[in-house]
């Protein structure tokens, strides 16, 4: 099976904590290295858990408040000096590439590479990203400035064929790929094999929703329906909706109430408020709605799909 893994390198909200970073986290599908937001001492966090930077050629910025973007003319800067030269594709609003291009103009910095931008239309499910493994479409979310989440969405992959089946048939290997795409076989004795008795059924395609900034909002419902994995920021407790509602965030019990409608298969909060020392309380709020809700925790890798995890 292919890599779909989710590692976390921040999980705090505007403001980092003595253990919690701003936003920011790596999603691996099939060795390719997709970095969500982009918080102060991501690429710190980067070399902590031994990720190697200059694999991520796709980066993707939700929206312009500094706890999810401030970190990235860092790594940008780093991927240079560390003699990158393959492009750097970044998906993001439009106002950022005058961000980053300020700043090398002002500090006289010419990249080795070239930053190919990708500026968000604020369109749900607009597709942004596509290759043979993987697409990437946008969640349009409600938060006080443009903002949007992200659906990363595995393509089908081919049905197995085991090494027994192919000993007993005497299957040649060139006739595999064709086998597993839904071919038959013709054995030497010229009996017709279905395919259905070859293959095992094809695993279902994953899929990884992230919700970064945003009020309660149920017009993502559509859009996330029964995703593998939904990551939902969970700013505050519900005793603080007020302050929620007024900063455009939600509150634990909402990101359940939202995985809840949805019939996600799992939840994960994060963008905690610096407030709360003891996660504990926003996940067994958030559990009182979803029961199988995690927390985001700097370090922590998930193999999304798996359902040991």
């Amino acid at each position: 099976m292919q890599n779909f893994e989710l590692t976390i390198l921040g999980c705090s909200s505007a403001t980092p904590t003595s253990t919690r970073n701003p936003t920011a986290q790596l999603l691996n599908i099939a060795e390719r290295f997709f970095l969500i937001d982009c918080g102060e001492a991501t690429q710190i966090q980067l070399r902590r858990f031994k990720i190697k930077f200059q694999r991520i050629s796709h980066v993707f910025i939700s929206h312009l408040h500094g706890d999810h973007y401030l970190g990235l003319i860092g790594l940008v800067s780093s991927m240079h000096l560390l003699g990158r030269t393959n492009d750097l594709h970044l998906y993001c609003p439009p106002e950022l590439q005058e961000i980053i291009e300020l700043q090398f103009k002002y500090s006289q910095s010419h990249l080795k590479y070239t930053i190919i931008y990708h500026p968000h239309k604020y369109i749900s499910n607009d597709l942004i990203f596509e290759d043979a493994k993987v697409e990437v479409r946008t969640i349009l979310l409600n938060h006080r400035i443009p903002c949007c989440g992200f659906l990363f969405i595995e393509k089908p992959r081919p049905a197995s064929i085991s090494k027994e089946i192919i000993k007993l048939y005497q299957i040649p290997v060139e006739q595999i790929v064709a086998i597993k795409k839904g071919a038959d076989f013709i054995t030497i004795e010229g009996e017709l094999i279905p395919n259905s008795k070859l293959v095992t059924g094809k695993p279902k395609p994953r899929r990884y929703a992230y919700c970064s900034d945003t009020s309660y909002d149920e017009r993502i419902i559509e859009c996330i329906e029964g995703v593998d994995l939904l990551y939902h920021e969970a700013t505050f407790m519900n005793d603080m909706l007020p302050r929620a509602n007024e900063t455009y965030h939600t509150t634990a019990l909402q990101a359940g109430t939202i995985a809840q409608k949805a019939h996600v298969k799992q939840l994960m909060i994060g963008h905690y408020s610096a407030r709360y020392k003891d996660l504990q309380p926003l996940l067994e709020e958030a559990q009182s709605v979803f029961n199988n809700t995690i927390l985001s925790v700097e370090g922590k890798s998930i193999v999304i799909g798996n359902p040991s995890y």
